[in-house]
């Protein structure tokens, strides 16, 4: 059975659009029958083209990848979730709305790599660190038993990756 996580920032525009890629192009590359999503409470409704940069030049397709609501997560039809990760600070604030089956939740931050000072060259080099950063995270997630582990040991695995 496919494991689908969602994860959550508000813009959907550069961390939850990488951490999706990352996820789906390391699943595909482990044989993981796992899925992944990402959508924003405030959807820009566009990707950031340095997040575009940072996988294209990491060897990830980006086609498909599009800035999205999490409406689209709770509509009739939608996927159900069993994790929903949050990676920006201010998505942890936020008020979610209810998600079928009540997935385990995480918040793994990073620090928005568009705010990065430096120009053009200082994002560019933030944003790679942060698809690293992620990219580490994700391969951590994919090496856990995610079909044989409860919600209460599936959480606790989330959260210790958090603390790595």
């Amino acid at each position: 059975m496919t494991t689908n996580i969602l994860i959550l920032c508000t813009h959907n525009s550069a961390r939850s659009v990488l951490s999706e890629a990352m996820l789906n192009h390391w699943a595909h590359k482990l044989g993981k029958d796992v899925r992944a999503f990402s959508a924003g409470s405030a959807p820009s409704g566009r990707i950031h083209p340095f997040a575009i940069e940072a996988l294209t030049r990491a060897g990830i397709d980006t086609q498909g990848y599009r800035s999205k609501s999490w409406d689209e997560f709770v509509a009739n039809g939608a996927p159900q979730m069993r994790i929903v990760i949050t990676v920006c600070d201010s998505a942890a604030a936020e008020a979610c709305p209810f998600w079928p089956g009540s997935p385990v939740k995480v918040h793994w931050g990073y620090a928005d790599p568009s705010n990065t000072p430096g120009g053009d060259e200082g994002k560019r080099q933030a944003f790679e660190l942060t698809r690293q950063a992620i990219g580490y995270r994700m391969l951590q997630l994919l090496a856990l038993p995610l079909g044989s582990l409860s919600d209460a040991g599936l959480q606790q695995a989330l959260n210790d990756i958090m603390q790595s």
